[in-house]
């Protein structure tokens, strides 16, 4: 490698590093660089505020570099890098050795912090959120949706249990189903109808629409929140409960589910008037999971609405593309009284200002149907 390429390499790797010690031992830092690297970061990484925010409001930048630090999924991202780096340093291209032992020096003194954090007091302390949608327009202007929710630290044996936090695609559209539920067929429901909200995670979108039905429909429903991790579905209860306080276990409009896509249960073929997923393909095998499980579930008639996120950058590039794509191929769509699941329309919705993660660039929202 040219003189040039090795100082690239260690000039990316020692750029990391210093974003790395900004997050999470930023006491390590010279307090201008620090600041320096609070506000990049916040910027650049965790989606929680933008750059004007920061500018306009300069305790922002804390607040959001607190949320980011907070975050087990970034976390866990962190950590493993810190270990491959360790222990791959030998293959690094750095002929100096000296330079190679203070990268590794660095990159060990970050990740024996997660050590400190994890025996502190805050280590298992969660984040409560709490939501506010208005209703529709007109004489339901004045209402409101609000929701309480406990986005939860991540398992620490399990590190795809990703649904323990609440993601920019499951605000963005649990937004729009309370700014226009007609649009959704909210307000058209059958007087007896079945919900599914597939990957449900914190269970936003099964809590606005539990919240949203009696409002502006006359139908009763039942809302199934479905997700595949057992310590997900236990925080998902603990919502349920904080949300509807004083209920019996059989009154929640809202109960938990522990469903496999990949084998969805015999007794649940056909019985979905309305199924929901927001945010939930994170591996390519998901995007055909996820369809034919819509089409075990969903009645001749019914509406599978899905929202993906479209991230330009980082290890989920063009993963949601895949959700898409899994209803292009004729010869794979599932088929049902001689109809096919499709996608029979496609928005593209903008980022919001301060919603979403860093990597979140844009969403697609697609209205499914047998057609």
């Amino acid at each position: 490698m040219t003189g040039g390429g090795e100082n690239f390499v260690k000039a990316t790797i020692k750029d990391a590093l210093h974003n790395l010690q900004a997050i999470y031992c930023p006491l390590r830092l010279p307090v201008a660089l620090s600041k320096t690297r609070v506000s990049t970061l916040v910027q650049a990484d965790s989606g929680y505020a933008s750059e004007d925010e920061l500018d306009e409001q300069p305790t922002h930048a804390e607040d959001a570099l607190a949320t980011l630090r907070a975050d087990e999924f970034e976390k866990a991202f962190a950590i493993r890098w810190l270990t491959s780096l360790i222990g791959r340093a030998e293959e690094l291209d750095i002929d100096d050795e000296e330079e190679r032992s203070k990268i590794v020096d660095d990159a060990a003194f970050v990740l024996g912090s997660f050590s400190d954090h994890a025996a502190g007091d805050d280590a298992d302390e969660s984040l409560t959120r709490d939501f506010c949608f208005p209703v529709a327009s007109g004489t339901l202007a004045s209402k409101v949706v609000e929701i309480q929710l406990n986005d939860a630290p991540l398992s620490e044996t399990d590190h795809t249990d990703v649904g323990l936090q609440s993601w920019g695609a499951s605000i963005v559209f649990s937004a729009l189903m309370c700014e226009d539920p007609a649009r959704f067929g909210l307000t058209k429901l059958p007087l007896d109808s079945n919900i599914i909200e597939l990957g449900a995670g914190t269970g936003l979108v099964s809590l606005a629409l539990a919240k949203l039905l009696p409002v502006v429909s006359d139908s009763t429903c039942r809302i199934a929140a479905t997700d595949y991790h057992p310590t997900v579905l236990q925080n998902l209860q603990k919502n349920i409960v904080t949300n509807f306080p004083g209920l019996e276990d059989s009154a929640y409009p809202v109960n938990t589910m522990l469903l496999d896509w990949s084998e969805p249960p015999a007794s649940l073929a056909s019985t979905a008037h309305m199924i929901f997923a927001a945010d939930v393909v994170y591996a390519p095998e998901h995007a055909s999971w996820l369809r034919d499980c819509a089409a075990h579930l969903l009645l001749p008639g019914g509406i599978f609405w899905l929202i993906v996120t479209v991230r330009m950058v980082g290890k989920f590039e063009g993963i949601p593309d895949t959700a898409e794509a899994a209803f292009l191929n004729e010869s794979d769509l599932p088929v049902k009284d001689g109809r096919k699941l499709r996608i029979v329309d496609k928005v593209s919705l903008e980022k919001q200002r301060g919603i979403g993660r860093g990597d979140e660039n844009s969403y697609m929202l697609f209205k499914i149907m047998w057609v």
